[in-house]
């Protein structure tokens, strides 16, 4: 069967895209990475021996990345002065940290991917597991800088006050454990926000724990502690929430660390399990789902190598959708488990005793 000429070159062009599109993601990094991006936003527009001086890099190189940025619309150039600039758009996506659209995070996480291919094409043949701690740095300071502004955004304006009951229990005074918390963003903005609550945070990856204490020191906050601990191996009890953020899919045995957090729940205790966005069934993510193309390649990359790494070794991935995410829960022995919200990123589950 010989191929469709018009559909060959429809796909090459495609492909062509996607590869200069890995191209602007290595200059967004060098951007982000030699604060280039943020000087701009500090100075307007201005020439490219301006920026250079404000960023401290090579004004030649600079023109060239300049080039290449302006040509993709990253940045924007005006021919008539010759000047170049951030709009408030570009420098929301590119320069501003804190904005819940700033993509530099996920940019940084795919880079950490290139870093070290060799180890990635090793795994994909051999199906042996990743442990994270195996993974390029840039892997967990881009994860940690990728969901950082949706729990900003999200986490406390909609997701807890979604779950029945759970916010009037964190404003009193409750007992909650941050499973597989990475660099504590997320238990820090509950400690920051729910001063009468006391939150206990758990990793098994150590230097993560540690960058995440002294984050919290920082701020002087009193009612977080932090915990190198496999997520089946809570040490408390007695959990008026527990919380899993964007981790879940990548543990080796879901199941048997939900059940594990079960018995930690008080009585009327919450399990709150916040997972990537995803539909349904692999058609409905391929037709539907903007970023399913993605996740599906982080999960090749880190999800599914990371869980079979670990006893068991499910390899659920970040895109199960939410009916089998809901299903594994109520395996797990939860009686009464929902979707209480979703945003275009994520999922967020909430299962009771």
């Amino acid at each position: 069967m010989s191929a469709d000429h018009g559909k060959v070159m429809e796909l090459f062009g495609s492909v062509f895209n996607d590869v200069a599109g890995s191209v602007a993601i290595m200059m967004s990094y060098l951007g982000d990475q030699t604060g280039v991006y943020r000087a701009m936003d500090k100075l307007g527009p201005a020439t490219a021996s301006s920026i250079a001086i404000e960023s401290q890099v090579d004004e030649r190189y600079l023109l060239e990345w300049l080039s290449s940025n302006a040509a993709r619309g990253y940045v924007t150039y005006d021919d008539d002065s010759q000047l170049f600039s951030l709009s408030p758009e570009q420098a929301a996506v590119f320069a501003r940290e804190n904005e819940p659209t700033c993509i530099q995070g996920l940019i940084q996480g795919v880079v950490g991917q290139f870093v070290n291919q060799d180890i990635a094409i090793d795994v994909f043949k051999t199906g042996r597991g990743r442990p994270w701690g195996e993974h390029h740095e840039c892997c967990f300071c881009g994860t940690e800088r990728f969901f950082r502004p949706a729990y900003a955004t999200h986490l406390l304006d909609e997701w807890i006050p979604a779950m029945a009951g759970v916010e009037e229990k964190l404003s009193k005074g409750a007992k909650v454990a941050d499973i597989g918390c990475g660099l504590g963003t997320s238990s820090i903005l509950m400690a920051e926000n729910f001063p009468n609550s006391i939150i206990h945070a758990y990793d098994f990856h150590a230097p993560s724990i540690e960058e995440a204490r002294k984050r919290a020191e920082s701020k002087g906050l009193e009612n977080l502690e932090f915990f190198v601990a496999d997520a089946a191996e809570v040490s408390n009890e007695g959990y008026d929430l527990a919380c899993i953020f964007d981790a879940w899919h990548d543990m080796g045995d879901p199941v048997g660390v939900a059940k594990a957090i079960r018995e930690k729940l008080t009585a009327d205790g919450t399990f709150m399990v916040v997972e990537p966005m995803a539909l349904d069934g692999l058609k409905n993510n391929i037709e539907n789902n903007p970023g399913a193309g993605m996740f599906y390649g982080f999960g090749t990359l880190i999800c599914v190598p990371a869980s079979k790494a670990q006893p068991v070794g499910l390899g659920l991935g970040p895109q199960a959708g939410p009916k089998r995410l809901m299903e594994l829960l109520s395996s797990a022995g939860f009686s009464d488990v929902n979707l209480a919200a979703e945003t275009h990123n994520n999922l967020v589950l909430q299962a009771r005793r």
